[in-house]
């Protein structure tokens, strides 16, 4: 206290001004001292003489800029109810202008038993170590060192395990300890301007991290574990550049440059939503839409992105291509494929100097050129009979002129267009430009004709030329406008400006709405709708969409553990559609739901993406009376403002907007957990007394209330109590449909193994912590903190009673 006694002769009159600087910097329990640059002197003023009110402080800022910090350091382990510290230097600036650093290069001992702290910042300093107390902080959540001089983080740096922001910024920072991986809360690091070459694999093990900042490092690699890390949404770029790998296999490369100046970049996946992403009409969609911000910052260089696709194997004389959206439309980006061995997993590569939304299609094979004064030719590379040929003069500017081909083939033909068996089509040809303007000169089309169908041998009267329009749904004859040529197998014809072409050859004299019926069936991919019930569990209704020709695989996998709906197992609809779920008869969803509207589910189905989902159907009324019937009826588009009571049994034939009615019978069920429930559910397993008298026993039933509070992470309970993974994986096999099942056979088969050690107890509590479920330990101390109660009061009633048994005795002798 020698200094504290200077420090009153310095202030003079030291308890008013200690008074008088509580009521200016003492609010509460908050002691901002950080702006001032004699804080660390009126913090110890203050102490002496309020040191009440100091002790009571919880958040406390100071300047490490300041001579007095050495003792101020020493008083700090007193502040028990501490729980935000700021040490921070760089506030005061040399003549230059630059921020000065603290003179902190080390904390007391005592720092480590501050048990209530959880946020400390001791940026701008001068640390070279990590100081050791630091990691005694069980509570710690933040920690800044930015700005410092550290080489190194401690090889236990993973003790920290509550951490969920860590800043170590602008250090000398070489390499990482393998620890790292084991802070599993960890949210925010940033690593940035450090000299790290190598991160170790461990950083892969960090699943809840969404921010990451490795930018001005030295990094030779990245390690493939980096790829782990799904909850990733925002890195950093800087001019010198980096490469960043997401945990949805999602890649980026910015080139050294790309960036003018440091940009945080962000970035999430979302499901397709038909309203904003407009798929064309004979696309289909092969990922997920992909958002990366800032939108519209313009990048020096080319930014590469890599986004990784489902293979469209069935889809044959297609492309793969990235679209993007300008923030009014979307269009194509310049694609390249490439199929990962290792993965297996195919990858769309493009460059970009924007961000925005993107996302991966398959569409038609698109050909095109450049169309200029002195003309040109363009083949379709899908059918190279079909050529277009562009004369000189055909057009005074260059125009830039495209060309698809979709084939047609027999049977989606027939499908359609049954009660005309000769019916025949040429390939379906989409011509476009970027010019409203039609051409100068007619443009020479050739076509091939209908399969079997040759120039010399055709009957004219059967052969129609349909044009269409852009979104197909207006076919006209043009046969008699255009002057028509035959080869033995072309057609030729000229136009002035592009549309839908197509070749007809058939008995019918009108065929525009045939020709808009096929074009319906062909514009999107197929896909087929199932709805299944699960046997075992008849309130869970799996729902599911799959290409046409996957449907009776899936239906053969799963029909051991579902079951199909009446009248029929599946309804065929088209890429993209939406449909809803509607409940009736007593049947409610849970409207907690997400995608719940009016008590109607909501679905949108795309072929090629993991489009299954599972719902659970419950009854209102009560389950110990009668079991109730019930339907789950899927209807398209719009839900009907009234659903029909019974649909199955109205049901006169296939329409528009019904699709398939599961009839769902709900059993009656015992509640999870009841009150005197089945022992063990159909586990028989003898009476349990785990531990010993002295400590208190754990008994069946004790375990059977340990198991109430269990849930899906019942696994890592079992591996931490020292159950093996073979046993673990047995378990979860055995009882597969049943969680509950899965908790009572992981405990008991535990409770079993060790009924004989004296210590099991304690061996379960701390794999409960260890586990991270500090609920279920301490309902097991608890437990056990009234059985060692009731042994030693039934202990002092034995010695009571022997003592009155003694005096009895006595008695009866005189």
């Amino acid at each position: 206290m020698a200094e504290l006694l200077g420090l009153r002769d310095e202030c003079g009159e030291g308890t008013s001004a200690a008074a008088a600087l509580a009521s200016s910097c003492l609010a509460d329990n908050r002691l901002n001292l950080d702006m001032y640059p004699d804080g660390c002197r009126r913090f110890l003023q203050l102490f002496e003489g309020q040191q009440g009110e100091v002790l009571q402080v919880e958040f406390l800022r100071l300047s490490s800029n300041d001579r007095h910090l050495g003792t101020a350091l020493s008083i700090l382990p007193q502040l028990k109810l501490l729980k935000s510290l700021v040490l921070k230097g760089g506030l005061a600036r040399d003549e230059f202008g630059s921020c000065q650093l603290g003179s902190l290069r080390s904390l007391p001992p005592g720092i480590g038993t501050l048990r209530c702290l959880t946020h400390l910042d001791l940026s701008f300093n001068l640390l070279s170590t990590l100081p050791s107390c630091i990691l005694h902080l069980a509570s710690l959540r933040v920690l800044l060192v930015s700005h410092n001089s550290l080489v190194t983080l401690p090889e236990d740096f993973g003790s920290l395990r509550k951490l969920t922001f860590f800043s170590a910024m602008k250090n000398q920072l070489k390499d990482l300890p393998q620890s790292i991986g084991e802070l599993a809360e960890l949210q925010d690091l940033d690593l940035s301007e450090n000299a790290l070459e190598f991160l170790p694999d461990e950083v892969g093990n960090l699943q809840n991290c969404t921010e990451l900042n490795l930018s001005g490092n030295c990094l030779l690699s990245i390690p493939d574990s980096l790829a782990n890390l799904k909850s990733l949404r925002r890195f950093t770029v800087t001019s010198e550049g980096c490469k960043v790998v997401l945990g949805c296999g999602i890649r980026f490369y910015f080139p050294p440059g790309a960036a003018s100046e440091p940009l945080q970049i962000y970035f999430r996946t979302l499901a397709p939503d038909p309203r904003w992403v407009k798929l064309r009409h004979h696309d289909v969609l092969l990922s997920r839409v992909l958002e990366l911000q800032p939108h519209g910052v313009k990048f020096q260089q080319e930014v590469q992105i890599w986004m990784p696709y489902a293979s469209p194997q069935t889809l044959h004389q297609r492309e793969v291509v990235v679209r993007t959206f300008s923030g009014q439309s979307w269009s194509d980006l310049r694609t390249g494929v490439e199929l990962k061995r290792k993965s297996k997993k195919h990858v769309a590569h493009c460059s970009v100097l924007h961000f925005s939304w993107f996302l991966v299609v398959s569409r038609l094979v698109q050909n095109e050129c450049k169309v200029a004064a002195e003309g040109t030719l363009l083949f379709s590379s899908v059918d190279p009979n079909i050529k277009v040929t562009f004369p000189p003069g055909v057009t005074a500017e260059t125009r830039s002129v495209k060309l698809q081909v979709l084939p047609v083939s027999a049977e989606e033909l027939e499908e359609v267009v049954m009660a005309d068996a000769g019916c025949r089509t040429s390939p379906l040809l989409c011509l476009s430009q970027d010019s409203l303007e039609d051409f100068l000169r007619p443009v020479r089309i050739q076509l091939p004709l209908p399969p079997g169908v040759t120039g010399f041998s055709l009957d004219r009267s059967r052969l129609h030329l349909l044009r269409g329009d852009l979104e197909g749904r207006i076919w006209d004859d043009i046969t008699s406008q255009v002057v028509l040529e035959f080869t033995h197998l072309y057609a030729v014809f000229e136009v002035t400006h592009f549309s839908w072409y197509w070749l007809w050859y058939t008995t019918k004299t009108y065929i525009g709405d045939i020709a808009r019926k096929v074009y319906k069936r062909l514009r999107m991919y197929q896909v087929n709708f199932i709805a299944l019930q699960r046997r075992k569990d008849p309130e869970q209704v799996l729902l599911q969409c799959v290409p046409k020709h996957k449907v009776d695989p899936v239906l053969k996998k799963l029909q051991d553990r579902y079951r199909g709906p009446e009248p029929s197992d599946m309804v065929e609809m088209f890429e993209g559609e939406q449909f809803f779920a509607a409940f009736e008869r007593g049947i409610s969803i849970d409207t907690d739901r997400p995608d719940c509207m009016d008590g109607c589910l909501l679905f949108i189905f795309y072929s090629h993406l993991k489009n299954m989902k599972e719902i659970y159907v419950t009854s209102p009324v009560d389950r110990k009376g009668q079991a109730v019937k019930g339907q789950v009826s899927f209807y398209r588009g719009v839900v009907p403002e009234h659903v029909p009571e019974d649909p199955s049994r109205r049901r006169r034939g296939p329409d528009s907007l019904w699709l398939a009615t599961l009839p769902i019978k709900l059993p009656r069920l015992k509640p999870r957990w009841t009150e005197n429930p089945d022992p063990l559910n159909g586990f028989s397993f003898p009476p349990l007394n785990l531990g010993n008298a002295e400590t208190g026993y754990l008994t069946q039933a004790n375990l059977l209330s340990i198991a109430r509070r269990v849930g899906a992470d019942w696994q890592s309970i079992g591996l931490n109590l020292g159950l093996t993974y073979q046993q673990i994986e047995r378990i979860g096999y055995n009882n597969r449909e049943d969680l509950d099942k899965q908790i009572l056979d992981m405990l008991f088969s535990w409770a079993q193994q060790n009924s004989e050690d004296p210590d099991c107890v304690s061996k379960l509590v701390a794999a409960m912590k260890e586990s991270g479920r500090q609920d279920i330990a301490d309902e097991v101390e608890t437990v056990i903190a009234l059985g060692r109660q009731k042994y030693r009061e039934s202990i002092r009633r034995v010695g009571l009673e022997q003592e009155s048994s003694t005096e009895d005795s006595a008695i009866a002798m005189v």
